[in-house]
């Protein structure tokens, strides 16, 4: 039945994954993200049977050494080929060679079943035969116990054996009794395995359409994608080509802007030098004309009659020596002019260099826009072409019919449900009566061992060692008792047991070691893989009986085992023997034909110029307006000079030192008045004086500053400027070409993407076969193996083992009652002539 199911599903599923979509591989940027939806199955993936697996492997442990030979691989292989019949010419030689082979391999459980046979027999006959023999007072069953030296030590013995013995066959009940409740809860779970299956197989048909119209359905998010990064063009594959053309041009833009700049600095510079230098040639003239007046002032002091007079003559000669120091130390009005200069740069600035860089700059940030009013036709084109895509997909998903396909295994489906259904309750009416005969056949040997642990309850304890044979205790006597009715209703039902337990071993362990352990290790799916075995003409069974072409290497087991890893049905079966989906969807001519369009885009960029002939003869201007050629060290070091040639302060001072030294009078009073001038000359002359001609130095400097290599830097700029006016008019286009590449590659793979996870999803997500590995797995592995065949294997193991332990325990119960039961007869001591102690039988009458 399940094989059947698990036929019919893999059939149905192949036949409608035969119309599914495209294959194919690859990444886009920022693509989005796929994801198929999962189905959720509620079948668990494996089985395990709890604590009690414990048992079980106990039981697997005993069929390994009863049946140690590997799988009969061989001998199967023969026998399929001969169809399972060997009554045919049964007397050729291969045929019997493969009876050998089979008894071979079959020899441990022939043993054991022999044995059990032998039991099975020879156990009633026994039975007869001591009931006779007791019947004549032969075989203990005269009630006559000898006295002997070791009967207590013997008592202890047969007791102490028979416990273990006894114990031994508790546990093998327990199994017996274990199994039986575990086969049976088990036997009750099937009906929720099977809908478990059912529902998972249900929704692997239902799924299925609804997954692949999702895979199909995304297209459009791709298409969106792309055509948001066709509308983009500008920004996209404009703005590419504007960020590879940065490097070159931008630098050379901000230096001519830069220099733009400097120009007007420069101007302002030499203005302010110009102007600072006219005031301080001013400020020197009136400071030259303040001190000669002061000096005329002194020369008329010193011709006064006071400086004929002897003892001021030497004063007056040293204050004249020192007059010559009262003048102008610079030659600021020796330094030339700079209107020259500025001249030139004002005429320089007649020109806005400034607005022609950003024209220049304008005209390059024009190269996006240029792109996009270029490649208007071929968007459009693309975008067509991708419309066109689209509806040839949605025409597949239409063609196909992939649910009308799939519908058609319900019906197989619902059918097989349907016979399970109503063949469950007769399982489970089997079942408890398969129940109620275990557990008849559980209590039967409980009643044994209860008949022997109450006889050995009794007679320990009510043994009186004391007491003679004839005169034991009733609690005693009862436990003898007790005994020998476990030993008579051992003979009775031990042969039934032991049928029970030989064909349940023989039949568990089969199945156990031909069924069940091939299945787990798949060397069951490599006999029926062998090539030419079940169907002479085929070399591969399943694909000739799916494709109708058996040379196609597919095996049960390869099946199998990726159903059980949960792949896609069109990998698992090799599908594109059948079917091939890009040629189904033809996606391959429309990626070629948008890769065509873009490898033909002509887009052109030209006309662009960063900086005209004016702006060039602007810079050239510029360098050679003289502002580098001034010589700045002469200014520098006029500049640099004291206004003075001697400090007027000091003097000042050392004037009126001297005219201290003369008598009061006029010459004193007018030198003391010109010293007081001389200081007022110097605080308001001389020291704005000085801050101007600093003020000038500083200036001077930075104006040196702003023109040292004014040439080279303008040569340097020219020199960049047609360098990068020459990649843009001759070598533009290899970077449009290397950029419409790149964008054309970006469009491209996010359907490369896409396809990669078409790809993926239908050989690896969709259709996933593991509902069809796990219904396969549910009836062969879980109810036939875990169900069914362990727990009966338990169970004659522990019924066997309790059976097999009941031989022991007659022998020593019949031993051991012997010492519990109350005699008839004894032996009583006399004492003989000689000395010698004799004994004699005493004869009572008992009453039981």
């Amino acid at each position: 039945m399940a094989p059947t199911l698990v036929f019919l599903l893999l059939l149905g599923l192949c036949w409608n994954t035969v119309s599914e979509g495209p294959p194919s591989s690859t990444r886009g940027s920022d693509v989005p993200e796929f994801e198929l939806p999962t189905m959720n199955y509620d079948t668990k993936d494996s089985y395990k049977p709890g604590s009690i697996g414990v048992l079980f492997q106990i039981v697997h442990t005993f069929l390994h050494v009863v049946q140690p030979n590997a799988f009969p691989e061989d001998i199967l292989r023969k026998i399929i080929q001969k169809k399972f019949d060997l009554s045919t010419d049964y007397e050729k030689p291969e045929n019997v060679v493969l009876t050998l082979k089979i008894i071979h391999y079959e020899i441990g459980i022939i043993i054991c079943a022999v044995l059990g046979l032998l039991f099975v027999i020879l156990m009633p006959l026994v039975g007869f035969c001591f009931g006779l023999c007791r019947c004549c007072n032969k075989c203990g069953g005269e009630m006559h116990q000898r006295q002997k030296k070791n009967g207590t030590f013997l008592r202890k013995c047969f007791a102490v054996s028979l416990l273990v013995i006894c114990i031994f066959i508790s546990i093998g009940i327990i199994c017996g009794f274990v199994a039986n409740h575990h086969l049976r809860t088990q036997v009750e779970k099937t009906r929720t395995l099977a809908d478990s299956n059912f529902r998972d197989l249900r929704t692997l048909l239902n799924e299925t359409p609804s997954q692949i119209s999702y895979v199909l359905d995304q297209y459009t998010l791709i298409k969106e994608k792309a055509f948001s990064d066709l509308d983009n063009i500008k920004s996209l594959l404009g703005g590419g080509i504007h960020e590879q053309l940065r490097p070159k041009v931008i630098p050379v833009l901000v230096d001519i802007k830069t220099m733009a700049e400097a120009i007007k600095e420069t101007k302002e510079a030499l203005l302010n030098v110009n102007n600072t230098l006219e005031e301080l040639k001013k400020s020197t003239a009136q400071l030259n004309s303040s001190l000669s007046d002061i000096k005329t002032n002194l020369e008329q002091s010193l011709n006064d009659p006071q400086c004929s007079v002897p003892s001021m003559t030497a004063t007056c000669n040293d204050i004249r020596k020192t007059l010559d120091h009262l003048d102008d130390n610079t030659s600021v009005d020796q330094l030339p002019s700079l209107h020259m200069q500025l001249d030139n740069v004002n005429d320089v600035l007649r020109t806005d260099l400034s607005s022609l860089v950003q024209k220049g700059n304008k005209s390059f940030n024009d190269i996006p826009e240029m792109v996009q009013n270029q490649t208007t036709d071929m968007v459009s084109d693309i975008k067509s072409t991708l419309n066109s895509i689209g509806s040839d997909i949605k025409n597949i998903n239409e063609q196909i019919s992939i649910q009308d396909n799939l519908s058609i295994f319900m019906d197989p489906i619902n059918s097989v449900e349907t016979y399970i259904h109503q063949k469950l309750p007769t399982l489970e009416e089997y079942d408890s009566y398969r129940w109620l005969a275990s557990l008849v056949v559980c209590c039967l040997l409980s009643l044994i061992v209860i008949f022997y642990y109450l006889g050995l309850l009794c007679g320990v304890f009510g043994y009186d060692r004391h007491a003679t044979p004839t005169r034991r205790g009733c609690v005693s006597n009862t436990g003898g008792i007790f005994l020998m009715a476990g030993v008579g209703v051992s003979f009775l039902f031990c042969w039934i047991l032991m049928t029970i337990v030989v064909l349940t071993f023989v039949v568990g362990g089969n199945v156990e070691k031909l069924v069940c352990e091939p299945y787990q290790n798949k060397k069951l799916f490599q006999i029926l893989d062998t090539p030419y075995l079940l169907n002479e003409n085929w070399k591969y069974y399943l694909s000739g009986m799916v494709f109708n072409k058996p040379d196609i290497n597919l095996t049960f087991e390869q099946v199998y085992s990726d159903c059980k890893e949960n792949k896609g049905i069109y990998a698992t079966l090799k599908l594109e023997n059948h079917y091939n989906f890009s040629e189904h969807l033809n996606i391959l001519e429309h990626t070629g034909n948008i890769n065509s369009s873009f490898e033909n885009m002509n887009v052109r960029i030209d006309n662009i110029v960063l900086l005209d002939a004016a702006g060039r003869k602007n810079l050239l201007d510029f360098s050679s307006s003289g502002v580098d050629q001034i010589d700045y060290e002469a200014y520098l070091a006029e500049i640099a000079k004291p206004p003075t040639k001697v400090n007027l302060l000091s003097f000042a001072d050392e004037l009126e030192r001297k005219a201290s030294q003369l008598p009061p009078g006029s010459l004193k009073q007018s030198l003391t008045s010109n010293a007081q001038t001389i200081r007022t000359l110097y605080h308001d002359q001389v020291m704005p004086l000085r801050q101007l001609m600093g003020s000038l130095y500083r200036r001077i400097q930075s104006l040196q500053h702003k023109s040292t290599g004014l040439g080279e830097k303008v040569a340097n700029i020219i020199t960049s400027l047609d360098s990068a006016q020459d990649f843009i008019t001759n070598r533009i286009s290899s970077v449009i070409v290397q950029e419409s590449k790149k964008y054309g590659n970006m469009i491209l793979g996010y359907f490369e993407r896409y396809l990669q996870w078409v790809k993926i999803s239908i050989t690896e997500q969709i259709a996933a076969c593991k509902p069809v590995a796990t219904a396969l797995d549910s009836a062969v592995d879980v109810f036939l193996c875990s169900y069914i065949i362990e727990p009966m294997n338990l169970f004659w193991f522990g019924i066997g083992k309790a059976t097999i332990f009941l031989l022991p325990a007659i022998i020593f119960a019949v031993k051991l009652a012997k010492y519990y039961r109350r005699m008839d007869s004894e032996d009583v001591y006399d004492d003989m002539q000689k000395g010698h102690i004799g004994f004699h039988r005493h004869q009572t009458t008992q009453a039981l």
